[in-house]
């Protein structure tokens, strides 16, 4: 069956996830880490879009993005693809493939969805084992909501500005909205919708954005097609 187009909406935001070819590790250093991010930062601009969060894994990475046009989000990501592959091949020496194919995603209903995929990204590390929070990993856009570092390839979103009136009220307020963590059916419901590239929302969004785009948003339901009947 052929696969679907990626969907890519301007002015929502995007989970996205890239991994590792056979989960191998596309990490070997700080070194390849700082280039990813670099990597991300310039392309972002160059593509006009917003990073809202990331987390770099060691066989793979998260981001939550809202891309201005339609071509920004896929053009970013298949510049940074190509780029750090051929960074990271020189420098390990090795040659190939380094991804799992194409990099998943899906859009998230802001309202709904938005804070608990930040907090999904966030609590990777330690759900991985990496750190007993998400406080203690480095590699992740945590400690700039935190106020613990300036990382400039951050946007914030408008939701992540709501928290507070000052720096400090957002920090605490994002800090212990982590720290809560996320109901186990967000998580599973995050990670779904982005591997399977459907939309996820409630019903009337869903309906909203299936009604700009020829590409199906949700999965066809199960079952006997429609108009056949019994013998």
């Amino acid at each position: 069956m052929a696969r679907l187009p990626r969907l890519a909406l301007p002015g929502y935001p995007h989970h996205v996830i890239q991994r590792g070819n056979n989960r191998q590790a596309i990490f070997g250093s700080s070194e390849d880490r700082f280039r990813m991010l670099a990597l991300l930062e310039e392309h972002a601009r160059r593509q006009k879009v917003a990073v809202h969060a990331y987390v770099l894994m060691g066989n793979h990475f998260h981001l939550l993005v809202t891309p201005d046009t339609e071509d920004g989000l896929p053009q970013m990501m298949q510049a940074v693809g190509r780029s750090y592959v051929r960074y990271y091949n020189d420098r390990h020496a090795r040659s190939g493939t380094l991804w799992e194919g194409r990099y998943r995603s899906t859009v998230v209903q802001t309202e709904r969805y938005l804070m608990a995929c930040m907090a999904y990204i966030d609590l990777n590390p330690v759900r991985a084992g990496l750190a007993l929070s998400a406080a203690e990993y480095a590699w992740s856009s945590h400690g700039h909501y935190l106020g613990h570092r300036v990382d400039r390839l951050i946007s914030p979103h408008a939701l992540y500005w709501a928290l507070g009136n000052t720096p400090f009220a957002r920090e605490i307020a994002y800090a212990e909205w982590v720290a809560a963590g996320i109901a186990a059916s967000h998580q599973q419901a995050l990670t779904d919708a982005t591997l399977k590239g459907w939309v996820l929302g409630s019903p009337d969004f869903v309906a909203q954005l299936q009604a700009r785009t020829p590409r199906r948003v949700t999965p066809r339901h199960a079952g006997r097609p429609a108009g056949l009947k019994k013998n």
